[in-house]
């Protein structure tokens, strides 16, 4: 058992009959009455993320989770495969248990969380950015660039992301997996 002073992201609890995932969290002290903490967490079975708010010492009841690296294979239009990159295994997992499946690249490394207690995989953790090649986006218009000005932009996945006007069909771009947002243009 944990209390509310363990909460972290990436928290594995069982709640409300089911398993979430902690996706952000922040304790709040107010000037009257008790802290709490309030929180976002996502369900690892169907994918649903509740808020909820936990009274300052609240016992929660974590999961004990291990953490494996995965390479991913191939969608087959209704799971998303995998393969353990120490002993070669291969599992498939729901499109729920992913965060960003729209970002998934053929060949990607990530972490997948797996429930100690019966060796089921809860969820996939992508790596903190992803490196995509832009397939299509319309050529930016000289002179229109008055502040910050972004055009979307579909990548190799098929995921659309807004992108600076000077980004071109053919470049890499590094994305961030957590938003979805561009980062950066990569130089070859």
């Amino acid at each position: 058992m944990a209390t509310t002073s363990d909460i972290r992201n990436g928290l594995c609890i069982r709640y409300n009959h089911d398993i979430y995932k902690i996706i952000e969290f922040l304790h709040v002290k107010p000037g009257k009455g008790p802290a709490f903490v309030r929180t976002k967490l996502k369900s690892v079975t169907t994918g649903k993320v509740i808020d909820n708010t936990f009274s300052a010492g609240h016992k929660i009841d974590d999961v004990r989770v291990e953490t494996h690296k995965f390479q991913y294979l191939y969608n087959d239009g209704q799971a998303y495969h995998f393969m353990n990159t120490e002993d070669y295994t291969q599992i498939a997992l729901q499109e729920a248990a992913l965060d960003r499946p729209d970002l998934l690249k053929e060949g990607e490394v990530v972490t997948v969380i797996i429930n100690t207690e019966d060796n089921m995989p809860l969820s996939v953790e992508m790596p903190a950015s992803v490196i995509l090649e832009v397939t299509h986006t319309e050529p930016g218009v000289k002179g229109n660039t008055a502040t910050n000005a972004t055009k979307p932009a579909t990548v190799e996945t098929g995921a659309s992301v807004n992108v600076p006007l000077f980004i071109n069909e053919g470049d890499k771009i590094r994305v961030e997996t957590e938003k979805g947002t561009y980062k950066e243009r990569i130089k070859e």
